[in-house]
């Protein structure tokens, strides 16, 4: 089992999730795009997968905190949204969580964004 977690260590969000995967024996590598920044393949590549509506969150500070242009030219265009994720990593909703289960789903490739207790047990028990 191959699984990274990606996100910014100190948020309560992400301490939920790692407690959970810590409870479920999950093993995972911890991204902190906050220090090690996300690269702009990766962050379209979820976009892709997931959608914009998805990955990008629009209710924290960072969001409010941009101009009026940035917004809709975010709104507008995908690519102008994924251009800001990647330079506001604080508005990727958080966790993302990518790697394959090869116990499980037999090599299935998966993709979680945002923390939600049960989709966690139903993916890694």
């Amino acid at each position: 089992m191959t699984i990274t977690i990606y996100g910014i260590k100190s948020c309560s969000t992400m301490k939920k999730a790692f407690t959970k995967l810590d409870e479920l024996g999950v093993s995972y590598d911890f991204h902190d795009y906050k220090k090690q920044g996300i690269d702009k393949e990766t962050v379209q590549r979820w976009v892709n997968e997931l959608g914009i509506e998805k990955v990008l969150n629009k209710r924290g500070t960072t969001w409010r905190k941009l101009t009026d242009e940035q917004k809709s030219e975010a709104d507008a265009s995908v690519d102008s949204a994924v251009d800001l994720l990647v330079e506001h990593t604080s508005m990727i909703k958080r966790p993302i969580v990518e790697g394959q289960l090869v116990d499980k789903n037999k090599g299935q490739p998966i993709l979680l964004c945002g923390f939600d207790e049960a989709m966690f047990e139903e993916t890694f028990s």
